[in-house]
């Protein structure tokens, strides 16, 4: 039996994404978000969920651009400290020893150590109540060759991201493969349904 766990923000995995902004006096700035996701296909979106009181809240509005980055889990200790303190009072590139990079699409920065950067168009805002959440359009994702399977995406195993579990507020790597997606399930399928 199910027990009732009232409305709480629990859903898993949630994805730990650092997005890179510039304030307004072009200081390169990212923090750790994991209320965040794809939101559309064409034209291709991702959405991040922000409070105000965040230094990155007031840059979004201003440049109208951000970075998504995502980490691999040997920057676990660098993500942790990019969300805990304030962009308004810290260096956090300085901080941490990684290299904001100019993107050449949007006014936001990249971090080059992290394997996948995602330029972003600020598309749409969306006020939740504590949160905002800011809608990106996806001009281009920019991915370490490293990371790269031989169809030229990103293989999730290379690139190791880091997962947010909010109940135990814990970082996790990634499992095993466990099978093929829009495939495995056609085991299940009678002939009428594939």
């Amino acid at each position: 039996m199910k027990k009732s766990l009232g409305a709480k923000t629990i859903a898993y995995p949630t994805p730990v994404f650092v997005i890179g902004t510039y304030d307004s006096e072009g200081k390169p700035n990212m923090m750790t978000a994991s209320w965040s996701g794809i939101c559309s296909s064409k034209p291709a979106c991702i959405a991040v969920a922000l409070r105000s009181a965040t230094y990155s809240h007031g840059s979004i509005f201003e440049r109208k651009a951000f970075t998504i980055n995502i980490p691999s889990d040997s920057y676990v200790r660098e993500t942790d400290y990019i969300g805990i303190v304030s962009g308004k009072n810290s260096d956090k590139f300085s901080a941490t020893k990684l290299t904001p990079v100019k993107s050449d699409l949007v006014d936001a920065p990249l971090v080059m150590e992290f394997p996948i950067s995602i330029e972003c168009r600020l598309l749409h805002v969306l006020d939740l109540g504590l949160h905002t959440q800011f809608i990106g359009e996806i001009l281009d994702v920019k991915a370490d060759e490293s990371v790269l399977a031989d169809n030229d995406y990103p293989d999730i195993e290379k690139v190791k991201p880091l997962i947010f579990a909010p109940g135990s507020r814990t970082y996790h790597g990634i499992g095993e493969f466990i099978g093929k997606a829009f495939s495995i399930g056609k085991e299940i399928a009678t002939p009428e349904e594939s």
